[in-house]
């Protein structure tokens, strides 16, 4: 669905660009979702989960920063997650003003099991790409996540 904006050709082939990312994004977003809501996580537990199982116990500032969340949605996050029985907190031995969040047992067992059914779910929707594809996908998906102005 192209833009009926009038502009330049710079603007108006960089707003259709824009608009398929997004329309993509949301696209994708909205099939991958329902494989989270269908477990009751959200993204952003999910996206802790599986930080703290392929990467390890981190503090709840490494775990915003990975994530790219505020420091009050991350500690929400946590704390929904805590309720689940999922991962848990404990003080940090180097620094006391810490607290390291760190995978329970339950939630380390429910991780490995979610994580790679939910991969191959991820791998399906790409699977219209060529590796090639896949790659320059990837590449210009960072050049312009990157950028700094």
């Amino acid at each position: 669905m192209p833009t009926h904006y009038q502009g330049t050709e710079k603007e108006t082939r960089t707003l259709n660009t824009f608009i398929k990312l997004m329309r993509s994004t949301e696209s994708l977003n909205n099939r991958l979702l329902r494989h989270l809501s269908e477990n009751d996580l959200t993204v952003s537990q999910f996206g802790v989960l599986e930080a703290l199982l392929h990467v390890g116990p981190q503090n709840q500032k490494e775990l915003g920063a990975r994530l790219l969340k505020s420091g009050g949605n991350i500690t929400m996050v946590i704390d929904n997650l805590e309720k689940s029985g999922w991962v848990e907190r404990k003080k940090n031995p180097k620094d006391r003003r810490a607290m390291i969040i760190s995978l329970t047992k339950n939630g380390k067992s429910f991780i490995e099991d979610f994580f790679p059914k939910h991969l191959e779910r991820i791998v399906g929707e790409f699977e219209v790409l060529t590796p090639e594809e896949l790659e320059e996908l990837g590449r210009l998906a960072k050049k312009v996540g990157v950028q700094t102005k």
